[in-house]
């Protein structure tokens, strides 16, 4: 049977080949000779000699899986082999991490670095040709490069980022199956009768997370709160009764992210009857994406389907026609659809329509909708229809012209149970999609 490491290992060499053709490419249009990508560096917090937590530049983790290690650079030019500048310097403050040996160690020609602040003498001597890419302005300036994350260069390799490779597409599998094991871990502890936070902590203990391993901050909320999209205060009291538990999580593998949304009843009642009909919804949307069809036109098809549900549920008292017309959907599913998914949680590229980065605005009428590109073979998503009682949407609701198309008695009911949102993973092909989230067991 194949390995985890043999089957990364026979797919790299094409993602390298990828990137390094990608590269060669956009250094001709751009005329320039080479790209320097910086890992990035840590960062102060003010007054104080505490650094927060350390996040690698993405473009960095795109050619290699090292994720923790600052100081670091890249330099590539589409023909030579990459040169990595390995920061490991001699240090008895903190714990040093040595290179390893791996799969990819030989795709790059590898230069340890000792001292931060003498970068200078492994990097190319004239950086007039050279784009520097990251977020260290002041660094890149001091060095002497001219050309700091050009424009036209940067929406050349975001736009592409847009299509995965198979290697990128195994990381996201492994990155998932991490994320539905810890997964099924919280949603013991919801009904074993946990608090969010140590709901959270059986989250990380059971794949060895700390609280800034994850990719993005948790959300772990039980009845009401699950009507606060971003929330994350993590109560350690645990409620009088638990009626409904929302958790949107994810994992990482190799610098790809997983991210994935689930909600629970507590009980067989009617709200755990309305998260089957979500799930049903959701599951319709998954199957709507193909390529060549508009994210924009699946993200309203599922918005007219979302008004369907409120009228089935009697939610509302008008069609699903009159409800999108009026606009009272948004009172209840206020964000998007989904986004693209990959190095980062909300991916780059995802309203361009062509390499030089031209956007594709979203419909005055769906704001939050995160990606406006077409669908294409390839490309990874999240789907995430949702369905929220928000007091303070329904509160401007209820004042609007269009209260009477809404049956509050029904709404109120529901008020405490804060809301629904389920999320799956998916990676288009040609053929068929491919919902990693289900294939690895997570209803």
């Amino acid at each position: 049977m194949t390995t985890l490491n043999e089957k990364l290992a026979s797919q790299f060499p094409a993602h390298i080949a990828q990137l390094q053709q990608m590269t060669k490419t956009v250094l001709s249009r751009e005329n320039l000779e080479g790209i320097v990508i910086h890992s990035g560096q840590e960062i102060k917090a003010f007054l104080d000699d505490n650094s927060y937590p350390f996040k690698v530049n993405p473009h960095f983790k795109y050619w290699l899986p090292l994720i923790d290690i600052p100081n670091s650079w890249l330099v590539v030019n589409g023909e030579d082999k990459p040169t990595l500048i390995y920061y490991q310097p001699i240090d008895f403050w903190h714990k040093v991490t040595p290179l390893q040996e791996s799969y990819w160690n030989q795709f790059f020609t590898i230069k340890v670095l000792t001292k931060a602040s003498e970068v200078d003498q492994l990097l190319p001597y004239d950086k007039k040709g050279f784009a520097y890419i990251g977020s260290h302005i002041e660094v890149a300036t001091a060095l002497g490069f001219e050309a700091i994350n050009p424009e036209p260069l940067l929406n050349y390799i975001h736009y592409h980022r847009g299509y995965k490779s198979k290697y990128e597409h195994e990381c996201i599998r492994q990155s998932n199956l991490i994320a539905v094991q810890a997964h099924q871990i919280a949603r013991n502890a919801f009904l074993q009768g946990d608090s969010e936070y140590d709901i959270q902590q059986a989250y990380l203990k059971s794949i060895g997370y700390g609280t800034n391993d994850t990719p993005y901050a948790n959300i772990v909320a039980l009845n009401k709160n699950s009507s606060i999209l971003h929330y994350t205060a993590l109560d350690k009291v645990v409620p009088q009764v638990h009626q409904s538990f929302l958790i949107d999580a994810g994992a990482h593998f190799n610098g790809y992210a997983a991210d994935i949304t689930r909600t629970y009843s507590y009980k067989n009642d009617k709200f755990a009857e309305l998260i089957t009909r979500m799930d049903i919804l959701m599951l319709d949307a998954v199957s709507g994406l193909k390529p060549g069809v508009s994210y924009v036109d699946l993200h309203i098809q599922t918005y007219k389907a979302i008004g369907e549900v409120l009228r089935e549920f009697n939610f509302i008292n008008v069609d699903a026609d009159t409800a999108v017309e009026s606009g009272i959907i948004s009172s209840f599913f206020p964000h998007g659809l989904g986004h693209h998914l990959g190095l980062q949680v909300h991916d780059v590229g995802g309203f361009m329509t062509d390499e030089r980065g031209t956007h594709v605005n979203t419909p005055a009428e769906h704001p939050f909708l995160r990606t406006s590109r077409m669908i294409e073979s390839n490309q990874v998503f999240t789907i995430e229809p949702g369905l929220y009682f928000i007091d303070s949407l329904l509160a401007d609701l209820k004042a609007s012209t269009n209260a009477d198309q809404v049956n509050w008695k029904n709404v109120d009911a529901m008020r405490d149970f804060g809301g629904i949102r389920i999320e799956d993973n998916v990676i288009v092909h040609k053929s068929h999609n491919e919902n990693i989230t289900r294939d690895l067991g997570l209803t």
